[in-house]
């Protein structure tokens, strides 16, 4: 008895040690927004000694978060930061859904030797590293005179379909092929059974497969950097590069811009997260 509530205390502190290792980043992210740059140079552990929201206002204006130049316009806006992120990552992440969900029905529902080496063939492709083929990816994106928002669109979607193929496949073989067959008897073609009856089936997939790609989409600076590095089109990581340079690092507004860069994110997990463990579970059977 006496070595189980040992157990169960060992049990407490590893948890709270463990939630301490995981919140600090956030606390020191947060508390270093606010200071001064000799502040935080002093102690990046100890709260501010003056809030200071100008580094906030500051790093909204040079990022271009939400528009370029001073006053507000449309043109502005659709060379914004946070509007190059959003529509790279809700298009990226939609285009992935669609096309992964509908190769991995085909793979399970197609029983061929063919299907086999085509899925075994996506799986191989989790394998090799980005840094492997970067370089001539890019110059070849590059001759097609895709190194631009198009371009790193097509190309998150090739390289985020494997990942989502193998939890999209592992999910469809648990559905009964008995609901397809009822609705091709109603009269339904394979558009109709895919898009009425599978994807609607498939909801925590999606919501595995949305919050895995949008966090990786939303905080990836390499690929970005290499395809669409132009005034204009730059995203929230590019755009934090500026804080950076040769001489002189403001850590301070960096700190600040980053707290902005984040929060869209974390709001979009917390209102989906609960269906993250239940999906890649099920897209993991076999």
């Amino acid at each position: 008895m006496k070595s189980k509530q040992n157990s169960r205390i060992l049990l407490y502190i590893v948890g709270v040690l463990t939630s301490i290792l995981f919140i600090s980043p956030f606390y020191i992210l947060i508390v270093n927004a606010f200071k001064t740059k000799r502040e935080l140079f002093g102690s990046t552990l100890t709260l501010p000694k003056e809030w200071m929201l100008d580094n906030f206002k500051v790093a909204l204006n040079k990022l271009s978060f939400l528009w370029i130049g001073k006053n507000f316009s449309m043109e502005g806006f659709f060379g914004s930061a946070l509007f190059n992120s959003m529509f790279i990552t809700i298009t990226s992440t939609i285009l992935i859904i669609i096309f992964s969900s509908m190769a991995a029905w085909i793979l399970v529902r197609t029983k061929s030797k063919v299907s086999n080496i085509v899925f075994y063939m996506f799986i191989a492709a989790m394998l090799v590293p980005f840094q492997a083929v970067m370089l001539p990816l890019v110059a070849f994106m590059g001759r097609l005179g895709l190194q631009n928002r198009l371009g790193i669109i097509f190309m998150y979607l090739g390289f985020g379909s494997s990942f989502s193929i193998f939890l999209y496949h592992g999910f469809i073989k648990s559905i009964p092929v008995s609901l397809e067959e009822a609705a091709r008897i109603d009269g339904c073609g394979p558009w109709k059974v895919f898009w009425k009856i599978i994807f609607p089936t498939l909801k925590p997939i999606h919501v595995t497969v949305a919050i895995l790609n949008t966090i990786w989409i939303w905080n990836d600076f390499l690929l970005p950097q290499l395809m669409i590095n132009k005034k204009g089109t730059q995203t929230i990581p590019l755009k934090m590069y500026l804080f950076f340079g040769g001489y002189s690092k403001q850590w301070h507004l960096a700190m600040a811009g980053l707290l902005i860069a984040v929060i869209p994110i974390i709001i979009f997990y917390f209102f989906a997260q609960k269906h993250i463990i239940e999906g890649v579970t099920a897209g993991s059977e076999k």
